[in-house]
């Protein structure tokens, strides 16, 4: 067992970061993206970062999948390099656009990660019935992107980062471009997709009651560079209806989070 810099108790570290930076070189000079990143996370929490717009959730979610390398510090994932994690297909990422691609079906696109693995078609048709009742869309495997809401393309992007069933999850601000509506229906499936998989979920979003609603965990992150300002652990329980936005709990955490996020910006200033 080891701790966090918030001193509460993480079993079986899935990210663990220390010192971390991120230099870009640009045509104009060097840009800090993360700058002494330190954070766990343990195996089965939701894990929110939020903060303004170019302050580094994204590209600290980057490294975590290997898709951009810090210039300082260090990052493992279950114990490995990020580099390794990929390759043993740790790890599955749905980005803020569905990707979808349109001529294929649904099940075709699902299926997509899974024939590169070269799992058989046997395995490919029993993952697909799988993670399309987990995202409920059973009876959708034959339709393609364009009849599909949405809402629904988002829920088959996830299948499809669920097909190969890595034990991590990351997504990337998958719901903001949605309406309100949906995206509190698709918030509430995430939380029982969460609770019957029991998968390390690490989510970028813009939105402080959605982080405060889904998260065990709330990482607030200070604009370029990016660094760490609070790390929220939160009493709220595992089932949460959405009517639990309106109690004081809730209420709380989410004033801590926003005043986090303006501290972040005095600091800037």
């Amino acid at each position: 067992m080891k701790e966090n810099d918030s001193m509460s108790p993480v079993i079986d570290p899935v990210i663990e970061a220390r010192g971390l930076d991120l230099v870009f070189q640009t045509a104009d000079g060097p840009v800090q993206a993360l700058k002494d990143v330190s954070l766990t996370i343990g195996k089965g929490e939701f894990v929110s970062f939020i903060g303004p717009s170019g302050c580094g959730k994204t590209t600290f979610l980057r490294c975590i999948a290997a898709l951009e390398h810090p210039t300082g510090g260090s990052l493992t994932v279950n114990g490995m390099t990020p580099d390794e994690a990929r390759r043993k297909r740790a790890y599955g990422y749905v980005f803020q656009a569905a990707g979808l691609y349109p001529w294929r079906s649904i099940a075709g696109n699902i299926k997509l990660p899974l024939e590169i693995m070269g799992f058989s078609r046997d395995e490919q048709e029993q993952r697909v019935r799988k993670v399309l009742q987990l995202v409920d869309l059973e009876g959708f495997g034959k339709k393609f992107p364009w009849q599909l809401s949405g809402g629904m393309q988002q829920r088959a992007s996830i299948a499809r980062a669920l097909a190969f069933d890595a034990d991590l999850l990351l997504m990337d601000e998958p719901f903001g471009a949605l309406d309100e509506i949906v995206r509190d229906r698709l918030n509430e499936e995430v939380l029982k997709l969460w609770a019957r998989t029991g998968k390390t979920i690490g989510f970028v979003t813009h939105s402080i009651p959605e982080a405060v609603y889904l998260s065990t965990k709330i990482v607030v992150m200070s604009p370029r560079p990016g660094r760490i300002t609070d790390v929220i652990d939160s009493p709220l329980p595992r089932e949460r209806p959405l009517e639990i936005r309106d109690s004081r709990e809730f209420i709380e955490i989410a004033h801590r989070v926003r005043e986090g996020l303006r501290a972040g910006h005095g600091d800037e200033i």
